[in-house]
């Protein structure tokens, strides 16, 4: 008979570098039976044809997921250059080929006309939602829905190098971004057409993937060295400005209610209780992550909140 795994609270974030092949949700149901936490999620989909950083959120940080999800983020992608496929990527039937006679002045120039703010269609074969059902089971069926075009950025586009038919560029890009069909509308301006031959995301706002632990790295470790590797949930929000509030300002805020702060206004700020001052002058102050704010006109009100009981759980802090 199977073990049954017993799950634990758990709190904190893990920089996942998510297997080929295996779904966003695969991946995070893995990592959640090898940590045996009790909640989590995953911060975006990425394609069972992609590797990478996957960021996962367990306990309280499932609340401020959204954000590494509205994150902007970073791909080292491989265009295959002379064929397009059904699918837009290497896992399509090929439905056209040309030849690839082009230099890296001109791929180059593709690259700078999509960057900036431009408009995609979303590709038949994507998760996106029509009358409830994802248009690759309509694409799957033959059916072609129409659907609009979406405004996304592109930041920069760097070669990494260039071979024949083989392009490798890094794309750092706006949430939402589909990097196959950035593929192909490059492949368009060279008159060649192209695929996507493979994706890996490298970051995700501030995360990077260098911070990454793979699946059976996680599975080989001690679970001490496991939750060592769980990063706490403001890791999310490392670079938004920061907001201190002493002991009773601070259960005030927890209560919702607005504080006022002689500070500038801001759209997002990470909030956190000071904590006691340390006997040893060398040392740093201890603080309690609350939760995320805005201020405006000089008060500074929540937006995503911890409870009492999850920052005693999370940072073991009196509360």
């Amino acid at each position: 008979m199977a073990t049954r795994i017993v799950r634990r609270p758990l709190h904190g974030v893990l920089l996942l570098d998510k297997p080929i092949g295996w779904t966003s949700n695969d991946a995070l149901q893995k990592a959640r039976g090898i940590l045996r936490a009790e909640k989590g999620g995953h911060t975006g989909t990425l394609d069972p044809l992609a590797t990478g950083l996957l960021p996962l959120c367990f306990g309280a940080a499932t609340k401020f997921s959204q954000i590494s999800l509205d994150a902007d983020k970073r791909y080292t992608a491989t265009l295959k250059l002379g064929q397009r496929t059904t699918t837009g990527d290497r896992e399509g039937e090929v439905i056209e080929e040309r030849p690839v006679q082009t230099d890296r002045a001109a791929i180059a120039a593709a690259c700078r006309a999509m960057t900036g703010a431009i408009e995609q269609l979303p590709p038949m074969y994507s998760a996106l939602k029509h009358d409830g059902k994802a248009l690759y089971d309509y694409a799957r069926a033959g059916i072609e829905i129409d659907r609009p075009k979406r405004a996304v950025t592109i930041h920069q586009i760097d070669i990494l190098s260039w071979h024949d038919d083989e392009v490798v560029i890094d794309v750092a890009c706006s949430k939402g971004t589909y990097i196959r069909t950035l593929a192909e509308d490059i492949g368009a301006l060279l008159g060649c057409g192209a695929h996507l031959g493979g994706l890996r995301r490298t970051g995700s706002g501030s995360l990077n993937v260098a911070q990454a632990i793979t699946l059976e790295a996680l599975q080989a470790l001690t679970e001490a060295e496991r939750d060592a590797r769980i990063q706490p949930a403001d890791v999310l929000v490392a670079g938004w400005p920061e907001v201190r509030l002493p002991d009773d300002e601070a259960g005030r805020f927890l209560c919702g209610l607005r504080r006022r702060v002689a500070l500038a206004d801001a759209l997002a700020v990470r909030v956190y209780r000071q904590g006691p001052v340390p006997e040893d002058p060398g040392a740093a102050p201890t603080r309690a992550f609350l939760g995320t704010a805005h201020i405006t006109a000089g008060e500074l009100i929540a937006d995503r909140l911890l409870s009492p009981i999850e920052i005693q759980e999370v940072q073991d802090l009196p509360t």
